[in-house]
């Protein structure tokens, strides 16, 4: 898969949600991450289907949801009809993970699992043809700001090793932490798509910031 920046809205100035979608929209940035927080899976609640509708209308870009929710199955379909083109749910979170998986896709979205940094890959070996997407969190889930976790590299390194072996084409992507000072050597352990919440809203130039990351060698 072509590199790719997903920024985070969990960043975005809220008071100006409007604006900074329509600047990702002009970005070279293919995704735009939208982080779910429920308050109880992790220690704070960020948005819900409201933001996710009016991210829709203001862009034409693919829609990243990621759900830090407890029993993300009563949620999927929800979440794809507000305008989700892929719809990922934490491992940890579901206890029928191939049901949830199930229903992501009969909403007609694609899918995605997370796993935390503690929760090794080898978890999802049976999940691994089911699914469109593995979302390594190189974070603990919850804020944003934190730093990345070196031994996610590792983490990386071995999801595209099981991803080649089962020969599938698995999409791999990464989220904590990122920015371009570490984004070649993420993308060279096995990642597809990078998640970037501070580094590109924080940016003075958040449109360079994203161009950096792409071209990061």
């Amino acid at each position: 898969m072509e590199r790719t920046i997903a920024p985070s809205m969990l960043s975005a100035d809220f008071g100006h949600l409007e604006r900074d979608t329509q600047m990702i929209d002009r970005s070279a940035a293919r995704w735009i991450h939208i982080d779910v927080m429920d308050g109880v899976f992790v220690p704070n609640i960020s948005f819900g289907f409201p933001v996710l509708k009016a991210i829709r209308r203001a862009s034409k870009k693919f829609l990243d949801v990621h759900l830090m929710i407890v029993e993300p199955e009563k949620y999927v379909a929800r979440f794809a009809e507000a305008g989700a083109d892929l719809v990922t749910f934490h491992y940890e979170a579901s206890a029928e993970p191939h049901a949830t998986v199930e229903l992501i896709r009969a909403a007609g979205a694609k899918v995605g699992v997370s796993i935390k940094p503690a929760t090794p890959v080898e978890v999802l070996r049976e999940l691994l043809p089911e699914v469109d997407l593995v979302l390594v969190m190189s974070v603990e889930p919850g804020f944003g700001g934190q730093s990345f976790i070196p031994s996610s590299l590792e983490k990386i390194a071995q999801l595209r090793a099981m991803v080649r072996e089962a020969g599938l084409g698995t999409i791999i992507e990464v989220d904590g932490g990122i920015s371009s000072r570490n984004a070649a050597e993420v993308f060279a352990a096995g990642a597809d798509v990078l998640v970037a919440g501070n580094a590109v809203f924080g940016a003075p130039d958040p449109e360079a910031e994203i161009v950096r990351m792409l071209e990061a060698r």
